[in-house]
């Protein structure tokens, strides 16, 4: 097997990585990451299948289970409740009662709530060079939630604090002061919403949080930490993604003189230029798969945006291609652990992305784009435009 030494906080990769994936998808369907010390799959056909095979999952081995420092366990307390790092019984579970209330039709229907946002925020674009990101970007999603969640909407920056700071754990640039400032926006952010749901309790209301609180299967339902780590959860997976395939999606229409967006388009940007890089699985049993032994207690990396490229799947894959051709991305992931915000997030994306050029069709990068220092994400420090 290949191995290859790439930092993932090098200046040049956090610019372009595709560049690295392409070199190490030559290869094969697999190579190892010497930086993670981890096998990572870069094909189309071996991340699909990494992503659905039920001998790996997220949830740490018994045996396995990392031990953290004492400074971050509040963070990991929290997050253990998280259905994005459980596996059946526990993950099948609450992802079944959250999708009680996470329904398609509530989804649905805030389409015309999303539309009139959006147009309100094009209204307040400053005149000259601004960036996109804090004026657009960043609020759509942050508001979304706020109002889909129930939650008082003059709240929604320190929600938006709260999530950077707990998103920045999963970054390569991950350091004591920023896991220092994960912990404290996790116990904040636990504060409110436990305050938030016992408001609830004693007077629901017609929203998600509501109706996580009464979902019910068999007799069953949310507890109080499952209840925070799904709010939690919902906000932080989906605003960090939809704010990164904004700014993402923006600069890739801008850089080639586009201006149309309907759905094809946005799943486009999603296979071109996709907001998560990477994401870890855990294996469970001694198992072969594309020519590589692996042992139970061995990690595997899924390489999304790799898999995106892979020109076995797709027709020239770097070339940005609004009608594309070829199977489904995998920038939600894929398998029991498939995004659950992802009807949110493209529904967001797709008026977002149409409202913005309809109501601004001169509008123009003011100066060249770069992305931010975020991998296992990948999204722009700002996003200045004019016009």
């Amino acid at each position: 097997m290949l191995r290859l030494t790439q930092s993932p906080t090098e200046p040049a990769f956090v610019q372009d990585p595709y560049a690295f994936y392409d070199r190490a998808r030559e290869s094969g369907d697999l190579f190892f990451w010497e930086d993670y010390g981890l096998v990572c799959a870069t094909s189309h056909r071996a991340v699909s299948t990494l992503l659905r095979d039920r001998r790996l999952g997220r949830e740490a081995p018994a045996e396995m289970a990392p031990d953290h420092p004492p400074h971050t366990r509040p963070f990991y307390d929290i997050e253990a409740h998280s259905m994005l790092e459980l596996e059946p019984p526990r993950h099948t579970r609450l992802r079944g009662l959250v999708l009680r209330a996470f329904t398609s039709r509530r989804i649905s229907a805030l389409a015309p709530e999303i539309a009139v946002l959006c147009n309100q925020l094009i209204d307040d674009f400053p005149n000259g060079a601004f960036d996109l990101l804090d004026a657009y970007g960043r609020i759509i999603p942050v508001v979304i939630i706020t109002r889909l969640l129930g939650v008082p909407e003059d709240r929604a920056g320190d929600l938006l604090g709260w999530s950077n700071a707990m998103v920045a754990m999963y970054q390569a640039r991950r350091s004591r002061a920023i896991e220092d400032a994960a912990v404290d926006a996790a116990l904040a952010f636990r504060g409110f919403i436990a305050d938030t749901i016992a408001e609830r309790r004693m007077q629901p209301g017609d929203d998600l949080l509501t109706h996580l609180i009464a979902a019910e299967e068999g007799g069953d339902r949310l507890s109080l930490d499952e209840l925070v780590t799904t709010c939690i959860l919902l906000l932080n997976a989906g605003h960090e993604a939809t704010v990164h395939t904004i700014g993402n999606g923006v600069k890739l229409l801008l850089e080639r003189d586009l201006r149309s967006v309907d759905a094809a388009v946005v799943e486009e940007i999603l296979r071109f230029d996709p907001p998560l890089h990477m994401f870890t699985r855990w294996v469970y049993e001694d198992v072969e798969l594309f020519d590589h032994v692996f042992r139970r207690g061995d990690q595997v990396s899924c390489l999304l945006a790799a898999a995106n490229r892979d020109p076995a799947a797709y027709v020239d894959p770097a070339s940005f291609q609004a009608r594309r051709q070829g199977p489904a991305n995998t920038a939600f992931g894929g398998g029991i652990h498939f995004c659950v915000g992802a009807p949110l997030a493209r529904l967001e994306l797709e008026i977002g992305l149409r409202s913005l050029f309809e109501r601004r069709p001169r509008l123009r990068l003011a100066e060249p784009p770069r992305y931010a220092d975020v991998y296992h994400f990948h999204g722009l420090e700002r996003l200045m435009v004019e016009g």
